[in-house]
């Protein structure tokens, strides 16, 4: 079979196309279960999981939010993110309150100790930094990288293929 091209010129053989190591989403796949690994112990100290800790970023830098621009922020449904909103509230992290203008908005934002757990929280990036073994320009250049990666696949336009019957 003939090469098939890359954007930007490259080509690949057809064959090697269907080879797991050529696979980005495997890539991707494999590297975000590494940091999972490495974010369940760096966590741990402090009592959060890392979806927890995302919620808990989030509240940090922006303070109170609706749950609904929170899960923007976060890429969230409400669906996903109430049962992690609901355990950080039993560990007394943030409060959840219904808006006196809408009821149907419900606001969340870090408690007392929520905004002290920041504190403790300082070292998990630069933990996270020094694991991967990379200094901050590749960091930048690769958080960079997968911005455009996730801006591209988000606009792509696919059409939908339909079933072989």
């Amino acid at each position: 079979m003939a090469p098939k091209r890359y954007p930007g010129g490259m080509t690949m053989p057809a064959a090697d196309w269907l080879r797991l190591d050529q696979q980005i989403c495997f890539s991707l796949n494999a590297a975000s279960r590494a940091f999972g690994g490495v974010y369940r112990v760096v966590l741990k100290d402090l009592g959060l999981t890392y979806p927890q800790y995302l919620v808990m970023l989030v509240l940090w830098e922006h303070g109170e939010l609706p749950v609904k621009k929170l899960g923007e922020h976060l890429r969230l449904d409400s669906g996903t993110l109430s049962p992690l909103l609901k355990r950080l509230e039993a560990a007394g992290l943030v409060r959840r309150e219904r808006s006196a203008r809408d009821e149907r908005s419900v606001r969340v934002r870090p408690t007392g100790e929520g905004v002290a757990l920041r504190e403790r929280a300082v070292e998990v990036p630069r933990r996270i930094a020094a694991a991967t073994g990379f200094d901050l320009a590749e960091l930048q250049d690769l958080r960079s990288r997968l911005e455009r990666l996730t801006t591209a696949l988000d606009g792509a336009e696919l059409p939908e293929t339909a079933g072989r019957g």
